[in-house]
């Protein structure tokens, strides 16, 4: 199967008041490295979103979501003056009572949602994370990093955030 660039997924799979969270140490030239972010990846071959989402979450934790558990919560456009141009489908989960089995792209940690801000997180993942308590209906966010990885612009919704 090809990887498909720039199209990519990414999950943050709920039990209870916690997150569970993917910090990023084990691989080299990781864009993430020491960051902390959810489950997700690449886009294969003929994948929707969901389908994509359900491959990267067994592959990542063990866990088998149905498609149908999975909630599609948002559309985000990263764009970097290094020249990247991500499009992430965002989703939440609910995940089995289960622990989740070791990762080979970091250590997976179930964080209090309340403390994930205090988390070595990209400065736009702090603007999702605020969308998706505040309401449950579907948003485009756009962010754009400049060439030293500090956001620099943020449009949600169409209308440009005061940063």
């Amino acid at each position: 199967m090809a990887r498909r660039e720039g199209l990519t997924t990414l999950c943050y799979l709920e039990r209870g008041d916690k997150y569970l969270m993917l910090h990023r140490v084990s691989k080299k030239n990781d864009i993430s490295k020491d960051k902390w972010i959810g489950v997700g990846g690449h886009f294969e071959d003929d994948e929707s979103p969901e389908e994509c989402m359900k491959r990267e979450i067994f592959e990542e934790t063990g866990y088998d979501i149905p498609l149908e558990d999975l909630e599609y919560r948002a559309i985000v456009t990263f764009i970097s003056q290094k020249g990247d141009y991500e499009l992430m489908s965002l989703f939440t989960a609910k995940a089995p009572d289960t622990e989740p089995k070791e990762c080979d792209e970091g250590v997976l940690t179930w964080i209090d949602k309340k403390k994930v801000y205090d988390l070595n997180l990209w400065e736009g993942d702090k603007i999702f994370f605020k969308q998706m308590e505040k309401q449950r209906d579907f948003f485009s966010l756009k962010m754009v990093y400049d060439k030293e990885d500090r956001l620099i612009e943020a449009v949600l919704n169409g209308k440009a955030m005061k940063l």
